[in-house]
């Protein structure tokens, strides 16, 4: 197989599918596949909504306080 930086996007899919398939066989690599789903709007507006006026040490201790229940 040629140097991964030299192939284009379509050989990377190709050769991406023929390992799932190779690994886990046809369904398995299908299956693999199905677990995934294009994901729609714009993720850094939403996460800036969600999380406003949060801080990284506020958000572990609300996961932790979260953790202990």
């Amino acid at each position: 197989m040629s140097e991964i930086s030299n192939l284009t996007p379509i050989e990377i899919q190709r050769a991406g599918w023929n390992a799932l398939r190779k690994q886990l066989g046809f369904v398995g690599a299908l299956r693999f596949l199905l677990q995934y789903e294009k994901g729609e709007g714009d993720y850094t507006k939403l996460r800036r909504k969600m999380f406003k006026g949060e801080t990284a040490d506020t958000l572990i201790h609300k996961m932790r306080k979260e953790r202990k229940i």
